[in-house]
């Protein structure tokens, strides 16, 4: 199987009858303005030592060192044999809160914003696991399925914001089972949950849930976003600037903070750990460390073909035509003058 790594350099190719125009053009006129010099037979006399024969030849030399140069650059690759690459690894749903408490500053910049961020820096140290995202409030939604494709992870976790769930609240409930649902029991891989959220205006009971997560052994951790002792929630407007803080029914303002003991009842039900958010801390380092001893499973497989690189099959020869060109004269040689008085040329 050939293929070209980088066949855009290829459209130079389109070049060639351009330049072979242009060469035509130019030596045409050369010899229109030396026949108004002098006449043909004169040309032997003025100019001993030229010879259109070599000059072409050197423009061939030059134009097959620029195909072959054009190809090597494009880099030509022979698939040589084709693998089956097991794929290993653990599935992890992270929970993310996406309430308007989490909009509070006492986690720099806010609690949304820092937990992004970590989440972030959790996905680029995957290396094999499959993740998914799932948003929460009032209600919880899958941002992105379980995926290997961390890039496009990123990219629909910068999309996330408050408006991602208009209901508000804070349903982790379920949020988990929706997590729960959506994995994959038949592969035997290795499941865990990670929730990220304040904990605080929590709807409903849990226990349901961590019962399934016990009995289908998947772990959860949960990280905790806020100060326990309580903070206003700022309000912006469409252009960035603060307006205020968030205010209830009666005019005062409303405070934020941060419920540990339902965060710290999930991760002890279900084998998991619970970490308290800091501004200073990678919560999700400590959490990653946890899941790489975790027990990893094959859950796939991935066909990939080795392709091993062949450019050196051009260049070498146009570095070797190069040269020839280099030191070869555009004079006329003894040869050639006796090459075309056999043929009855008379330069």
């Amino acid at each position: 199987m050939l293929r070209f790594a980088n066949s855009e350099y290829l459209y130079f190719l389109w070049l060639i009858p351009v330049l072979v125009a242009f060469y035509w053009f130019t030596l045409k006129k050369q010899n229109k303005t030396l026949e108004n010099f002098a006449g043909q037979k004169m040309h032997s006399i003025l100019f001993p030592l030229r010879s259109n024969f070599k000059s072409s030849l050197k423009f061939g030399l030059s134009l097959i060192a620029f195909i072959l140069i054009t190809i090597a650059v494009a880099n030509p690759q022979i698939g040589t044999k084709i693998e089956d690459m097991k794929q290993i690894g653990i599935e992890v749903y992270i929970l993310l809160d996406v309430s308007k408490s989490m909009g509070a500053e006492d986690i720099k910049p806010s609690r949304l914003e820092k937990a992004k961020f970590e989440i972030s820096k959790l996905i680029q140290k995957l290396k094999g696991d499959k993740i998914g995202l799932i948003v929460f409030a009032g209600q919880a939604y899958i941002q992105f399925p379980l995926t290997s494709d961390y890039s496009a992870a990123n990219l629909f976790l910068n999309a996330v914001d408050f408006n991602s769930v208009p209901q508000p609240g804070t349903a982790i409930g379920p949020a988990i089972d929706l997590a729960l649902k959506s994995f994959r029991y038949d592969d035997g891989t290795k499941k865990a949950i990670v929730i990220i959220t304040d904990g605080e205006d929590h709807e409903g009971s849990v226990d349901n849930s961590l019962d399934e997560a016990k009995s289908r052994e998947v772990s959860i951790y949960s990280i905790g976003f806020g100060s326990p002792v309580g903070v206003p929630i700022p309000v912006y407007d469409e252009s960035g600037v603060q307006r205020g803080y968030k205010k209830d029914n009666e005019g005062n303002i409303v405070l934020t903070k941060l419920d540990e003991s339902i965060l710290k009842t999930i991760a002890e039900k279900t084998s998991g750990k619970y970490y308290r958010g800091s501004n200073t801390e990678d919560e999700l380092e400590s959490i990653y460390n946890d899941l790489a001893k975790i027990q990893q499973s094959e859950y796939g497989s991935k066909r990939i073909t080795e392709y091993e690189d062949r450019f050196y099959y051009f260049l070498f020869p146009a570095i070797m035509i190069l040269l020839a060109d280099f030191f070869l004269t555009s004079n006329r040689s003894k040869w050639l003058t006796r090459f075309e008085k056999l043929r009855g040329v008379n330069k």
